[in-house]
């Protein structure tokens, strides 16, 4: 399979920068354009204020370009899978490299699984990227 474009899509979390980290990787190995992809879904009134996407968007572009990708960005309005899937069509991605957060039992029931949804209709290969665990250091408990 000849890789020429690999999408990103990103929420920011945790877990962004190994996926955006993984996704160069590939980008660059195969020499496909890296397309990091954030869908801003309507927030609540209440929610507290984020960045801009672009802003935070442009931190992990500027580290897939040091690590020699080439990287467009897009940020798109709308609901994360059905917009992901849209993009990968859109871009003719061969690659979605989407972080898996690892949800289950209740909390997937109730918040539903982008990554799931984007496994079951992506036009692409999907590759699923599990956070890696925090260090032992960060489980202690200072006395």
């Amino acid at each position: 399979m000849t890789l020429t474009t690999v999408l990103c899509p990103l929420d920011f979390s945790l877990a962004s920068a190994e996926q955006v980290s993984y996704a160069a990787a590939l980008a660059v190995a195969s020499g496909a354009e890296l397309r990091l992809l954030h869908v801003q879904e309507s927030q609540p009134a209440l929610a507290a204020p984020v960045l801009p996407a672009g802003t935070q968007l442009a931190a992990y572009r500027a580290g897939a370009e040091q690590a020699g990708a080439r990287v467009t960005t897009v940020v798109r309005p709308g609901q994360a899978a059905a917009e992901i899937v849209a993009e990968a069509r859109a871009c003719r991605a061969n690659l979605i490299v989407i972080g898996a957060h690892g949800q289950t039992g209740l909390t997937r029931f109730l918040m539903g699984s982008t990554a799931e949804a984007v496994v079951r209709t992506a036009p692409c290969a999907t590759l699923l990227v599990k956070p890696s665990p925090a260090p032992a250091d960060e489980y202690r408990v200072s006395a």
